[in-house]
């Protein structure tokens, strides 16, 4: 890249995460029904109830990461954090951040700081889940994305980012173990509690 297209491509995010602090700030005071996530993937925004299979699910996963690397850890469920391409202030389900992640001036994550994404994902958000989220976790080199389906009892593994897509797709149905040993993880994530939908 040359020096005048860095400047672009910086005052683009500028503008990006500008526009999606207003965005953010519009929504905070808007009458957003409990037990409902907002997000905002490619400019729109997204209002999903959060169900009890959904928090199940997650619980488990945060549970494993915790067992696996202590309380501590720096594990967030449904925090923003804005990612590669068009306004994409995400809020995923689950999201390990690295230990020495820090927020940036502003007071957001950093999606850099990003090891592993889990997403539970409902008949309304697969469309998200499977195709723009997955695009912006792999362009931001998240090594581990996790999409896990309750409707379809079964999750999805995807590692080793390259471009907007993932190389390696891995399907693992419920009941069977999701081998997460080769990751950054280093661990074993058990489905056979895992509630179907």
């Amino acid at each position: 890249m040359t020096v005048l297209e860095d400047r672009i491509a910086m005052a683009d995010a500028d503008a990006n995460t500008q526009r999606l602090d207003d965005w953010f700030e519009r929504l905070e005071r808007m009458p957003v029904p409990e037990g409902f996530r907002v997000e905002i993937v490619g400019g729109n925004v997204h209002t999903t109830p959060q169900r009890d299979t959904h928090w199940v699910i997650i619980r488990r996963i945060v549970r494993a990461i915790e067992d696996r690397f202590g309380m501590d850890v720096n594990v967030l469920s449904d925090v923003r954090i804005d990612f590669p391409g068009h306004e994409n202030g995400f809020c995923p389900d689950v999201a390990l951040l690295k230990a020495s992640a820090e927020k940036d001036e502003k007071g957001h994550w950093r999606h850099e700081d990003v090891e592993f994404v889990a997403e539970v994902i409902s008949q309304g958000t697969a469309a998200n889940d499977y195709g723009p989220k997955k695009t912006a976790y792999a362009l931001a080199e998240v090594p581990v994305y996790l999409i896990v389906d309750p409707d379809r009892g079964w999750c999805r593994v995807y590692t080793h980012p390259k471009g907007d897509d993932y190389a390696i797709d891995t399907k693992v149905d419920f009941g069977s173990d999701v081998d997460l040993t080769d990751t950054l993880l280093g661990l074993t994530l058990k489905t056979d509690k895992f509630p179907r939908d």
